[in-house]
Parts: structure tokens; C-alpha cells; sequence
């Protein structure tokens, strides 16, 4: 970072404006791990706090195969065509080895890549649990900052990713592809139950009636699961991405869901609990750092690591010997 014109405040200053390089020059220093990028990124969201919130926030996930990427770009068009600014932080699966992004960044929405009025930020989702990069919440609120009216994060759609995404939006989308009762069953009810919207793509050509039958059993499967709010009853809707079909919508039962729930204040509590959420994941993952970086707990780690290998003590037991480490440093 060029310290002279990227402190914390000028950075800040820059991001309100709308600079792009800007932007993204900050969701880099959130992004890095790095004790002073980090340092510095903590003074940076502190300034532009107040500039935040006031976006739509959607997460998108949904099966390998669903057109996720398609129905961004799709979706991200039709939005900026109506005067809206549109921010996409997209994570892409990482090489296991490397942590590198296998898929690369925006060859797979070139139209909207060009869209004046769309920021898109590929980030490689690494080893973060389920596929969401560990700093998307934090591009989340410097997009905000920069005045994108709504930020859509799309996710690999495997694992416990649909789990953090829907834990750090407004509203969830699940995207599927036409398909009978068998894909209906393979469809995880844990992933049912985060969603608000349910978007069967693909309803064009001969899909069309395949489309249908998805959407009628989708909608059964919904009556029989328990709402997670008491103010929105999740909905089905057909589109097709490709023919650019369905999304308005789509796009009414976005904006029927933030008035429901913001009529009630369900949206501010929503936001709030997420905060907290936020909160705990953090000191987690800082109670993990300040563990691997501990002298006396990498000295124990092969020991104990050998020990639960070989049956000789509980992953438990050695777990408990490694944080009294760290925690009884802390004490001092």
C-alpha cells in the first residue's frame, strides 16, 4: 500500500466517492492476512461504519449445475438496467493444495463485468468452512460504503456454505435445475429451510414442463416445513436466465420480502443477531490464530497429535491441553 495516499481516513474517502480502484484496494487490505493490512483494515471499516447497512443484501447458492453464474449475470444486468448499482462478491472454489481459485475471476459474467454500474469481486474461498471467504462480510460493508444499492454474494453452493451466507444477508436464494421427485430428495432439508426464495432456473424450451413440476413439488415440500420467520412464507418462482425470463419477478418478491419483514422490524433484529454471530466467529478464529502462533502449544502439538492417533489420550483431553495453554498466557 502506498501509505501516503491509502491510510485509513483518505482510503475511507476515496470509497464513498465510488472510486473503483478504491474499492477494490480495500477489499484487498481486508482480505489479506497480514498483522498490519489487518490493522489498518480494522480502521478503515471503523471510518466507513456509519456508510453501511443500507444495501439489499442477497446470498444466491444452489447445486453444481443450477447456473448460478448465468443467473447472476442475468439478474446483476437486469438490476443495473433499472438505475441500480450492483456489487457481486462471488467465491470461487479453491485448490485444496494451493488455496488458489480454480475457476478464475470474471470470465463467467463478462457483461456484467463491463456494466459501469456493477462492481464484481472474486475471492477464493480457501480452507473457510463451507466455502465463504472469512473477510466477504467485511466486502460486504465496504461495497455498501461505496454506494451499491444491492450486493449479491454467490457461493460455491457445497458444504456448510449456505449455512454462513445466509447467516451474513437479507435474503436467501436457492437456485435448482429441472428435475423430478429424485432431485427433490436429494436437495438437503437443512438447505430448504434457510431459504426465502426458491428460483427453479432453466424454464425455457423443452424444460419448460420439467420446470413446472419442479416448481408444484417444491412448493408441497415448503408447506411442510416450518418458516424461519413469521413474517415471510418462502416462495417458488421459474425463471430462465438465459432467455433473461422471470426475473421481475423475482425482483418484486425481493422487494415483498424487505417490506414484510422491515414492516415488523424483523429486518433490524435479523441484522443484529447476525452481528453478534459475526462477533463470536471472530473470536474463534482469533482464539485459533493466537493458538498456532503460540511457542509452547507448536512445541505439544506432534506429541498430542501422536497421542490421539495411537488411542492414548481423547481428541478432548488434548484439545483442552492445548487452549489451557493459550488461555493461561492470557491470564498472565
Amino acid at each position: 500500500m502506498d501509505k501516503r495516499s491509502d491510510d485509513p481516513a483518505t482510503l475511507a474517502a476515496r470509497i464513498r466517492k465510488g472510486e473503483r480502484v478504491a474499492l477494490a484496494r480495500g477489499i484487498t487490505l481486508v482480505e489479506s492476512s497480514r498483522a498490519d493490512h489487518q490493522q489498518a483494515a480494522q480502521a478503515l471499516l471503523t471510518e466507513l461504519l456509519p456508510d453501511t447497512g443500507r444495501a439489499i443484501r442477497l446470498g444466491l447458492s444452489g447445486p453444481p449445475g443450477a447456473g448460478k453464474s448465468t443467473f447472476t449475470e442475468a439478474f446483476g444486468t437486469f438490476l443495473t438496467a433499472r438505475g441500480l448499482k450492483v456489487a457481486v462478491l462471488a467465491i470461487d472454489p479453491s485448490s485444496a493444495r494451493s488455496g488458489g481459485s480454480i475457476l478464475g475471476d470474471k470470465t463467467r459474467m463478462e457483461m456484467l463485468a463491463r456494466d459501469p454500474n456493477a462492481f464484481i469481486r472474486p475471492s477464493p474461498a480457501g480452507r473457510t468452512l463451507g466455502g465463504v471467504a472469512r473477510r466477504t462480510r467485511e466486502a460486504m460493508l465496504l461495497v455498501e460504503a461505496a454506494g451499491y444499492d444491492v450486493v449479491l454474494i454467490e457461493t460455491v453452493g457445497v458444504g456448510q456454505s449456505e449455512t454462513s451466507v445466509a447467516d451474513m444477508v437479507d435474503m436467501f436464494l436457492l437456485l435448482l435445475s429441472p428435475g423430478g421427485g429424485d432431485e427433490l430428495q436429494g436437495i438437503k432439508r437443512g438447505i430448504m429451510e434457510l431459504a426465502d426464495l426458491i428460483v427453479v432456473n432453466k424454464a425455457d424450451g423443452d424444460l419448460i414442463p420439467a420446470a413446472k413440476r419442479t416448481a408444484m413439488e417444491y412448493k408441497t415440500a415448503l408447506h411442510l416445513m416450518r418458516p424461519k420467520s413469521s413474517c415471510w412464507k418462502p416462495v417458488v418462482k421459474l425463471a430462465s436466465a438465459l432467455k433473461r425470463e422471470g426475473l421481475e419477478a423475482i425482483w418484486e418478491a425481493v422487494g415483498q420480502h424487505r417490506e414484510a419483514m422491515s414492516a415488523g422490524g424483523e429486518l433490524d433484529r435479523v441484522r443484529a443477531a447476525q452481528a453478534t454471530s459475526w462477533m463470536w466467529t471472530e473470536v474463534r478464529e482469533g482464539l485459533f490464530a493466537a493458538l498456532k502462533a503460540n511457542r509452547e502449544a507448536a512445541r505439544l502439538i506432534p506429541a498430542l497429535e501422536a497421542d490421539v492417533e495411537s488411542g492414548r489420550t481423547t481428541p478432548t483431553a488434548a484439545a483442552r491441553r492445548l487452549l489451557a495453554v493459550v488461555l493461561g498466557e492470557a491470564r498472565d
